[in-house]
């Protein structure tokens, strides 16, 4: 790949001015090689790149952490974490609004529910109910990134509330999930299901790609984050479906694809609430995932999964270990061009290792469907949905 030459500080100024020597009588260097000298960019990554992922050494993951009880490590870690998250603990009240229940054929109703999901602001979710009498096991739906910022929820629960977006929505689900709407059909088989749009999609946007980067940019400006905001508003939708009344607190998930899969382990990791996760499409190692062509080093959506500063303690699977020993499901496709064979091999590795250490290895399921790429396809869903079954 080639190089452009990236100059700072007062070797800049240097240059620009036409002082090209290095020191008194020293004989004078090209204005380029100088410039080379001083920093270079290999694409959008510092030439130095090796250097820095040398310097990644994890130190906090379970089994490199000197904190050998497991429980204790647990509670540290989660802390580093939400310290990386910059945005505080919400305990505003959620202030429920249900809309009017739509009653359907298939099993279960449909309604929406606009509550406050942090002190910022309500929102409005899409709320389905089997028929019956409950509590009900239920499920955190969590939706993908995709660069497709007019739907959210809409990827996951067809939008019946609103016809406009029922293309886009079908066309989504065509193109990933096999013409299915995830959370009707977990409904059907007997799931309450929640699904609310992140920042910058559907009710709550849209964002453009070419946005996000100052959208987030703007978030650290005002001590903010825009993963950590993410993360707390998972974390709190969490909560509010563990405690409505149909809902048997004891038997949540959180479930996603691609970035909403990121989401769910993460919130697995974060939450009391969440009983299991099943995570779809978005497991790595960073520093296996930190090579040139990869998708994350675009930027731009990145940062709905940028923690600042995490990286110096801990990696991807060493957050969701935090999670351990919930019953967690991987899912990942062979052929998934966003994420290595060696990144996910690698993640496995350390998750199996946590769960094993808390003899706790049948409750982690890592599967990899060598003949998929990043979609998450019928037979994908039913591995899932049985999955759950089980779990719940």
């Amino acid at each position: 790949m080639g190089r452009r030459a990236f100059v700072v500080g007062a070797g800049a100024a240097a240059l620009l001015a036409g002082a090209g020597t290095t020191a008194a009588g020293a004989e004078p260097l090209p204005v380029a090689a100088a410039a080379t000298e001083a920093a270079a960019l290999e694409g959008t990554l510092p030439d130095f790149h090796p250097l820095l992922k040398d310097e990644l050494r994890f130190p906090l993951a379970w089994g490199t952490s000197p904190i050998r009880d497991f429980r204790t490590w647990r509670r540290v870690a989660r802390a580093k974490v939400e310290e990386h998250l910059f945005v505080a603990r919400d305990e505003t009240p959620y202030a429920p609004e249900f809309g009017e229940r739509r009653t359907e054929g298939e099993g279960y109703t449909r309604e929406l529910v606009t509550f406050s999901l942090t002190r910022y602001g309500r929102v409005r979710g899409a709320l389905l109910t089997p028929h019956g009498t409950g509590p009900f096991p239920a499920v955190l739906l969590l939706h993908d990134h995709g660069a497709k910022f007019d739907i959210g929820k809409e990827k996951l629960v067809r939008p019946w509330f609103d016809e406009s977006r029922l293309a886009s929505a079908q066309g989504w689900a065509d193109r990933y999930f096999s013409g299915r709407f995830v959370g009707d059909e977990l409904a059907r088989r007997g799931y309450v299901v929640l699904a609310v749009d992140a920042l910058g999609w559907g009710d709550r946007g849209p964002v453009t790609y070419e946005e996000q980067q100052a959208l987030a940019s703007n978030l650290y400006h005002l001590g903010s984050s825009l993963a950590g905001l993410m993360a707390r508003e998972d974390v709190r939708a969490a909560a509010f479906l563990a405690g409505l009344d149909r809902v048997d607190r004891r038997r949540v998930a959180a479930l996603g694809f691609s970035m909403g899969a990121f989401r769910a382990w993460q919130t697995a990791a974060l939450s009391d609430d969440i009983a299991a996760a099943a995570s779809v499409c978005w497991m790595t190692g960073l520093k296996e995932v930190m090579v040139p062509g990869n998708n994350i080093l675009r930027g731009q959506s990145s940062y709905y999964m940028l923690h600042p500063g995490l990286a110096r303690y801990l990696d991807f699977p060493d957050v969701a270990s935090i999670g351990a020993p919930k019953p967690m499901l991987f899912l990942h496709g062979g052929q998934d061009p966003l994420f290595t064979s060696e990144g996910v091999r690698v993640a496995h590795e350390k998750l199996r290792a946590v769960w094993r250490s808390r003899h706790a290895g049948e409750r982690l399921d890592l599967r990899i469907r060598p003949d998929l790429g990043h979609v998450f396809t019928a037979p994908v869903q039913d591995d899932a949905f049985t999955w759950l079954d089980a779990v719940l």
